[in-house]
Parts: C-alpha cells; sequence; structure tokens
C-alpha cells in the first residue's frame, strides 16, 4: 500500500514538473518578438525592445502604440530594413558600434530620431560632426632623402592610411645574398623608415606589387611613393634642393591634401 502511494506521489511530481517546463517555455516564447522592418525579419527579446521608455519600439510592444502586422502576424514597420540592424544592436549592447567604413550617418540619425532613441541619435549626429570636421583637416606628407646610409628615406603622413598604402606598394623578395641584411623598413602609424640598402645586387630587389616591377634603387623607391602621393591626391607644396634638375632628387619635398 505504501508503494502504491509513493508510485503515485512520483507521478504527481513529474506532472507538475512538466506542466512547470511548459509554462517556462511559453513565457520564453512569448518573450520573442519578430519584427518585420521594411522586409526584413528580426527576432529578439521584448525586454531588448522596451528597453528605452517611451521610445517608438516600446510603445508598439507595450500597447501604446498602434502598429499594422504582416501576413504572417509579425509587426510591420514601413523604415530601413538594413539600417535596423543598428538600431537593434545599440538597444543590445547600450553603445553606438558601426562597421569600419560606415557612411550613412545621416540617414541612422534620421531611423534614431524616428525611433525616438534621443541617445542613440546624439551618438551618430556627433560621430559624424567628428568626421566632417576630420575631413576637413590638412593632410601632410613629407618626403625626405637624407643621404645617409643609416638613415635612408623618410616618410611621414598624418594620415595612417597613406603610410599603410606606401607599405602595401613595396615587398621585399629577395635577401638570400646579403648576410646581416637589416629589416626593410621600419613602420609607425606616421612614418615609414627604408634603410638605404637598395642596391642593383642579385637578391636586394624590391617587386612592386601590381605590375611585377622591379625597384632596384632608392631613387626609384622615391619615385614610386611620390607618384602614390600624386594619385592619392596629393599637391606638391615645396621642394628643397632640386639642384641636379629632377625632383627624384630633391633632399625634401612637401606635400598637402
Amino acid at each position: 500500500m505504501e508503494r502504491k502511494i509513493n508510485r503515485r506521489e512520483k507521478e504527481c511530481e513529474e506532472k507538475h514538473s512538466y506542466s512547470e517546463g511548459s509554462e517556462q517555455d511559453k513565457d520564453y516564447k512569448t518573450s520573442l518578438i519578430t519584427l518585420n522592418v521594411g522586409g526584413y525579419l528580426y527576432i529578439t527579446q521584448k525586454q531588448t525592445l522596451t528597453k528605452y521608455p517611451d521610445s517608438f519600439l516600446e510603445g508598439i510592444i507595450n500597447g501604446k502604440i498602434m502598429c499594422p502586422f504582416d501576413a504572417d502576424g509579425h509587426y510591420f514597420i514601413d523604415r530601413d530594413g538594413l539600417l535596423f540592424r543598428h538600431i537593434l544592436n545599440f538597444l543590445r549592447n547600450g553603445e553606438l558600434l558601426l562597421p569600419e567604413g560606415f557612411r550613412e550617418n545621416q540617414l541612422l540619425a534620421h531611423e534614431a530620431d524616428f525611433f525616438q532613441l534621443k541617445v542613440l541619435s546624439d551618438a551618430v549626429k556627433s560621430r559624424w560632426e567628428k568626421e566632417q570636421l576630420a575631413s576637413r583637416e590638412t593632410t601632410f606628407l613629407e618626403i625626405t632623402d637624407s643621404h645617409d646610409r643609416s638613415q635612408g628615406l623618410r616618410i611621414f603622413c598624418n594620415a595612417p592610411d597613406f603610410i599603410a598604402k606606401i607599405k602595401s606598394r613595396i615587398v621585399l623578395v629577395s635577401k638570400s645574398r646579403l648576410d646581416g641584411f637589416p629589416e626593410e623598413f621600419s613602420v609607425s602609424s606616421n612614418i615609414i623608415q627604408f634603410k638605404y640598402f637598395i642596391k642593383s645586387e642579385n637578391g636586394t630587389r624590391l617587386v612592386l606589387k601590381e605590375d611585377n616591377t622591379f625597384v632596384c634603387t632608392l631613387e626609384t623607391l622615391k619615385f614610386e611613393a611620390i607618384m602614390t602621393a600624386l594619385k592619392c591626391g596629393f599637391r606638391l607644396l615645396t621642394s628643397l634642393d632640386c639642384s641636379k634638375g629632377s625632383i627624384v632628387h630633391s633632399d625634401a619635398l612637401h606635400f598637402i591634401k
């Protein structure tokens, strides 16, 4: 008799446990919200969309704002579906995180205003203003040749992306025939220093990535830097000691953009 009672108690416990699990699953499923934003579906949690009180999304979820539904019963918001990715990431992370090279600040600011997210709108507008200010700043480029074997060619630019472009343009391909061969160049964010070791002997050739032209002299290297500068929109401001008649032989060249 006691054994039967224990079995019944166990069955009741299992049913109760299953019932609790089902309720938890139900609560979890109801906490997931699917939004159709301009034809793009986003699934997220209710607490994410209601993070900022009095926002457009919080108003929709809590029934303060009427919102149409699509054919599948999802909330439909007639806005930019691609940009909504950044809106949702802001709600999730609490900060503005945009991919490198993002150029749609003005559009994103409009979206933030529509969704009534003032914190995001202010962050986007601040980022936009900083980028515009940076674009108005003058970019300087200086190419100097000390004619000293220990120093060689020095290129300075306050735009790190140009330094990276010069570095990727020229690649050392062989150094097998010289003992104690020094580093090809030393680089920081604004300066690239080419050592004065470029000679015409076999084994010291540098190759250009784009056209496989061999570079064997410091003058040719300097010429490549000048041509890259001109292609990138720099203009020559001053040149020092151009008595030899060629810009490549100048001790110092100054460019601005």
